[in-house]
């Protein structure tokens, strides 16, 4: 009876530790290199991350070069990802052969979950080599030995274009990074384009510092919210912790099963009452090191909104030192108080996560309360 007893509970526990391995999925964030954008919920890396820590029409890959690339449906070709604000959930595309206009001419977002935050249309032009107009700016990737290609998105550009040595190409509306006051001559096109995603919508929850991300359900799977701000271990770690220790615990018990049985036989046999077993275990809590700052701190830090000046507490300081990049009007930076450094939004964001000190001059910030301006 009792071997049977011991039998049956072992079974239980093997199958209350697979189930927690299938329904947990740990998901982390990656990139195809240094440099490049982080990777996570509703994107995933192929061949990297799980297909169960992506949405569905989110599959990245890295290329050759180890670029991040972005396949759209319908023959538009592979754009390399600049950029991902997961806040605002945008995305800047560009071609990673230098001709983004011929991709343009092709790109169809209908059946993507993407679309154009602002558009453009521009009309494009074939002329002959014997055509010249200093003030336009040719298309160099599209045009030839004998013919040049322009696009222009005003009426003075197309008049000028509208002549017996150029050709009418079409119209395209293409999804510009900001929109236009002002009609453009003439353009290269070779600028990112902007896009953005509406579903899955994850903007109140990244508002609120949480991650998103799949759980599974018999029938479904299920977009959940998991809070970074709550107290203790994150969820992820937690999982990693119940599986990592899983079948150790399970080969513990079933030895401690047969041990206990064995002593029970063995007092039946000499007719003594006698306690099974008495050990106590104490278990040590392992230290939580925080290396880098919570969320709440983080948005402590004060916002910029840059203008078209791109005017900044510090004027030398025009490049983010984390990603290299010069600031463009529009963007947001963050500013820590005490050294008056400046960076985008997104990259000390995601620096302050994991390094509680300033990228440039290592100094340890403390929060200020919030505020959000507008810089001329």
């Amino acid at each position: 009876m009792e071997l049977q007893k011991t039998i049956a509970l072992f079974l239980l526990l093997s199958y209350y530790l697979i189930t927690i391995v299938k329904s947990t999925e740990i998901c982390f964030t990656s990139a195809c290199r240094r440099d490049e954008p982080l990777i996570r919920f509703p994107f995933r890396l192929q061949k990297i991350q799980s297909q169960n820590c992506g949405y569905s029409g989110f599959n990245l890959h890295c290329d050759a070069a180890n670029q991040t690339i972005l396949k759209l449906p319908d023959s538009s070709g592979e754009f390399t990802v600049h950029d991902i604000d997961y806040s605002t959930q945008e995305l800047w595309l560009n071609d990673p052969k230098d001709c983004l206009p011929q991709l343009l001419l092709k790109l169809n977002l209908s059946s993507s979950p993407f679309s154009g935050v602002y558009y453009q249309d521009f009309t494009l032009f074939n002329c002959s080599f014997s055509y010249t107009r200093t003030k336009l700016n040719p298309i160099a990737c599209l045009s030839g030995l004998n013919y040049t290609v322009y696009a222009t998105s005003s009426m003075r550009g197309a008049r000028l274009l509208s002549t017996p040595a150029c050709n009418l190409i079409g119209t395209i509306a293409v999804p510009v990074q900001w929109p236009f006051f002002e009609q453009v001559l003439s353009s290269d096109l070779s600028g990112d384009i902007r896009l953005s995603w509406a579903n899955p919508d994850c903007r109140k929850c990244e508002s609120k510092g949480g991650r998103c991300g799949l759980r599974k359900t018999n029938f479904s799977q299920q977009i959940v919210c998991e809070n970074v701000r709550q107290r203790g271990l994150p969820k992820g770690a937690r999982y990693a912790i119940t599986v990592g220790a899983g079948v150790p615990a399970m080969l513990f018990l079933i030895g401690l099963l047969c041990f206990i049985c064995g002593r029970i036989r063995s007092c039946r046999r000499r007719g003594r009452a006698q306690p099974i077993l008495e050990f106590s275990s104490t278990v040590t809590p392992q230290p939580i090191v925080f290396m880098g700052l919570d969320g709440p701190t983080i948005e402590s830090y004060p916002k910029t909104i840059l203008g078209e000046s791109r005017r900044l507490p510090k004027p030398d300081d025009n490049i983010c030192s984390i990603c290299l990049a010069e600031y463009e009007p529009k963007e947001t930076l963050r500013t820590i108080p005490e050294c008056q450094h400046c960076f985008h939004s997104e990259c000390i964001d995601e620096w302050l996560r994991l390094n509680a000190s300033c990228p440039v001059c290592r100094n340890s910030p403390k929060p200020k309360p919030l505020s959000l301006s507008e810089v001329p």
